[in-house]
């Protein structure tokens, strides 16, 4: 079985656009804007043997403000810019009460079945508590990027980072070796 890095996507591979104070998501790839050293993370994660797995919450498909179509297209790019082939999408909002919206375990837990993940050996890095406490709910080792999100904060324990490749350094043992 793999290791496997859960990933959110806005705010931890590309910038959220950032609405009223609120984290939202690009509209269309012409609004992605990869992170600094997300490719280097990625690279550095698959290396070390460990599968990056996008996890990511959609609820704009649900609200009818945003297409399952144009989702996929901006996947696609932040996949191919990087080096990422694996994305799960949840599409519900809180209404639906579906098991995959995070903070429900239930996209970590569809990959770990489809894609063969030993949840012992893998972690989650993400910017909002839903991404936080989803990877709670199943025990996994967690990694909170804090933008200061004028929201509810996630519950400890998580390991508060500035980015991606923080993350990565800290969780693979390595550090100033590497360009951030």
């Amino acid at each position: 079985m793999k290791a496997a890095a859960f990933l959110d996507r806005d705010g931890v591979l590309n910038s959220s656009i950032i609405l009223e104070g609120v984290p939202c998501p690009p509209r269309s790839i012409s609004e992605v804007e990869i992170l600094p050293g997300v490719r280097s993370a990625v690279e550095l994660l698959i290396h070390n043997d460990y599968l990056p797995i996008v996890i990511t919450n959609q609820p704009d498909i649900s609200r009818g403000s945003q297409s399952i179509s144009e989702i996929n297209k901006i996947n696609e790019y932040i996949g191919t810019e990087v080096g990422l082939s694996s994305f799960y999408i949840c599409p519900h909002d809180d209404e639906d009460r579906c098991l995959c919206r995070k903070p429900m375990p239930g996209l970590i837990m569809l990959a770990k079945k489809e894609l063969g993940i030993d949840l012992s050996k893998s972690f989650l890095v993400g910017d909002r508590w839903r991404d936080i406490q989803a990877g709670q709910a199943v025990n996994l080792p967690t990694f909170f990027i804090d933008y200061s999100y004028p929201e509810f904060q996630p519950k400890r324990p998580f390991t508060r980072v500035h980015s991606l490749l923080e993350a990565v350094y800290i969780r693979l043992g390595v550090g100033n070796e590497f360009d951030h």
